[in-house]
């Protein structure tokens, strides 16, 4: 083990990550376990860890989908006529 470790940082609330905090924390414990030797001390608070972000992750996807799933077709009821129909003649003109 090197003398060096990232888990001595104040650790903040899952809640309070960004999103690109929390997906790269998630990649940096997916590292330690991918790692030759395992610390079997942390495992577990690592696994914990872990488990938290993924669900965080996982509920932000939903709401952005969510989001999405409402706002588009409100995008769309005023985006103009769609390809295969030609502008009227009172729309050709718009800007």
């Amino acid at each position: 083990m090197s003398g060096e470790r990232a888990d001595e940082a104040p650790v903040k609330p899952v809640g309070e990550l960004s999103y690109a905090e929390a997906s790269g924390e998630l990649d940096r414990i997916v590292a330690f376990f991918e790692g030759a030797e395992v610390d079997v001390d942390q495992l577990v608070a690592k696994l914990e860890r872990a488990t938290a972000l993924v669900e965080e992750l996982e509920r932000r996807v939903r709401a952005a989908g969510a989001q999405v799933e409402e706002l588009v077709p409100r995008l769309l009821a005023h985006a103009s006529p769609p390809a295969d129909e030609p502008p009227t003649a009172a729309g050709a003109g718009r800007v």
